[in-house]
């Protein structure tokens, strides 16, 4: 894995929690990060796996609007490569 997309165990913490469909994501594009309805308590590994490309909106929004977050598929690669339903490709 690339040195610059090593992770933490809060990075991959949160990339669970996307998996999972516990994650939504605000459009913007210092995108932040809610876990079951509550903002996630570090928003920087937010804005990294974000910028990364290893989560994105399962959909498009308005600016600063809430809506479901989805691991991409280099982030299931990132996570190991477990299947997952939130996926996106």
């Amino acid at each position: 894995m690339d040195v610059r997309t090593e992770l933490n165990h809060r990075e991959r913490a949160t990339l669970r929690a996307v998996s999972e469909g516990h994650a939504e994501i605000s459009c913007s594009c210092e995108p932040d990060l809610f876990v079951d309805g509550l903002a996630c308590c570090d928003q920087h590994t937010a804005h990294r796996l974000a910028h990364l490309g290893l989560v994105a909106p399962a959909r498009g929004g308005r600016w600063g609007e809430r809506v479901p977050a989805l691991l991409t598929e280099a982030g299931l690669v990132a996570l190991g490569g477990l299947a997952s339903p939130g996926v996106a490709a």
